[in-house]
């Protein structure tokens, strides 16, 4: 017979409120969960390991005698009507913490490749003009407006963006689910990315469960934060306009990054309709529709209602677009999961014997041997 678990009521009602959902969503699942809260019955340690699985909870916490606290690990700048954002879910955590990983493994990875530090981590200040900031991110990337308007599509633009990024040596990571569990998609409502200053291993996450229009804007946000060299997690929209200084500040640099404003009161034309000026501004500078409706707000062209409305409308309209496509190509999926950077560092340091397939496996959230000689292939390695 299984060994009975002591395990006090309330860790097993924290553990289901910290998925956001309460008792009854797990008592399909676990008939006797009632009593083992009540304490008229004990779960067998399987039974507790099943539940821990089932709600993503460390096994650990269930022998502690009281909930843990458990903060978000960089600064959390999200808030929900003006308030601090309530606490976290697991898959928001864990992300941080395989990114955290990470960035770890790659800043040994740097320092063992004598790889010097990245000068325009932390180059920027609050109080640098945010026409100069943003000019000196896009001269650090080759960022050129006039060139990106050459690009089939402005989601060919946000592709070309995030190599920008990976070739200045910024690891940017865009999934929309945790490691390569499906089951577990990630919430744009809860977060939009993070930013993870380093001087060797900057990285940027970017919530791939988001629009693409959206994430756009994210990565210009996040990338902000790493000229500030703070971390930070976000839930910026271009609409909005943050209470906190270092946010606010972020949003305007990326608004002008993207499109600066200086060009756009020269393109923009407030006598037309304002969905056709939207798409041809759109397409004229390369970026999403979302940030050229802020922009229109920035020159007077909408009004702090208007761009609610038409903002909502609009991302409303590209979250359908989301929901209806289908899956890619695996490997390119995976290597913008982890970032081409962080993927080619560590399939390389793993065939050269430097790192284990456990640790590559881990790190990259494959389970196969087959898959990981597949992605190796992707990324141009000949075996």
């Amino acid at each position: 017979m299984s060994p009975r678990v002591a395990v006090r009521g309330q860790l097993l009602e924290w553990a289901c409120e910290r998925t956001g959902h309460g008792l009854d969503a797990y008592a399909g699942r676990f008939p006797k969960l009632a009593d083992w809260v009540s304490g008229e019955a004990q779960p067998t340690l399987k039974q507790l390991e099943a539940f821990a699985k089932a709600t993503h909870t460390p096994i650990g916490y269930f022998f502690l005698a009281v909930p843990p606290d458990e903060p978000v690990p960089i600064p959390d700048f999200r808030t929900i009507a003006g308030q601090p954002a309530a606490r976290p879910s697991p898959d928001m955590l864990e992300m941080i913490y395989v990114c955290q990983q990470r960035q770890e493994w790659y800043r040994n990875f740097a320092r063992s490749m004598h790889e010097e530090p990245l000068a325009f981590v932390g180059s920027s200040r609050l109080t640098d003009d945010v026409v100069t900031a943003a000019e000196k991110i896009r001269t650090t990337l080759g960022f050129d407006v006039a060139a990106r308007a050459s690009m089939p599509t402005w989601t060919d633009a946000l592709r070309h963006f995030i190599e920008q990024a990976d070739t200045a040596g910024i690891m940017v990571m865009c999934s929309g689910v945790v490691l390569n569990n499906t089951t577990r998609k990630l919430n744009p409502e809860e977060f939009r990315g993070f930013a993870i200053a380093d001087d060797l291993a900057p990285l940027v996450f970017i919530n791939g469960a988001d629009t693409k229009a959206a994430q756009m804007f994210t990565l210009a946000h996040e990338l902000a934060h790493i000229w500030l060299g703070q971390s930070a997690v976000s839930d910026a929209e271009a609409a909005s306009i943050p209470q906190q200084e270092v946010e606010r500040w972020c949003n305007q640099v990326a608004a002008e990054l993207l499109v600066p404003l200086a060009t756009l009161q020269r393109e923009y034309d407030m006598e037309r309709d304002t969905d056709e000026e939207l798409n041809r501004l759109a397409r004229r500078f390369k970026v999403s529709t979302l940030v050229i409706l802020r922009r229109m707000f920035d020159v007077g062209g909408l009004s702090r209602e208007q761009l609610r409305v038409v903002y909502a409308r609009e991302l409303a309209r590209l979250m359908d677009i989301v929901r209806s496509s289908g899956g890619g190509n695996f490997y390119l999926t995976q290597s913008a999961r982890v970032s081409k950077r962080f993927a080619r560092a560590l399939v390389v340091s793993t065939w050269e014997g430097r790192s284990s397939f456990t640790e590559a496996f881990r790190l990259l959230g494959v389970k196969k041997m087959a898959t990981f000689r597949g992605m190796s292939k992707s990324l141009g390695m000949s075996l």
